[in-house]
């Protein structure tokens, strides 16, 4: 059984930067999924767990990545997912987190001037 923990907010999604000025709105939609991605700790969490085979991980297999404690790194998960960019699911004892692709993807697009 699963259990998914808290609601992931949806990603805005506009056109890339090269294109045409961001809105207000658009901007203050995408600050908070930069800002989570500006740590260094939190970029490299959201490269493994997009990374890790079969596209999710637990928090018992990114430990080993850092020389934090468990807590701090579920800190950094839990800051990543209120940002929209992980999803989680709670499995017995364990937090399985998974990229959102949708999110990643709109964030290329909007930073390397791909069109959607």
């Amino acid at each position: 059984m699963s259990l998914e923990l808290t609601p992931v907010q949806t990603v805005a999604c506009c056109s890339p930067l090269s294109r045409e000025p961001l809105s207000e709105s658009e901007a203050e939609g995408i600050v908070p999924l930069l800002k989570a991605l500006g740590d260094p700790v939190r970029l490299r969490l959201m490269s493994l767990v997009a990374s890790h085979e079969g596209g999710e991980a637990c928090v018992c297999d990114l430990n080993d990545a850092f020389e934090l404690s468990q807590p701090t790194i579920s800190h950094h998960l839990k800051v990543l997912h209120e940002a929209g960019l992980l999803e989680r699911e709670k499995r017995g004892v364990w937090v399985y987190y998974r990229a959102r692709t949708d999110a990643l993807a709109g964030l290329a697009a909007l930073i390397g001037g791909q069109g959607q």
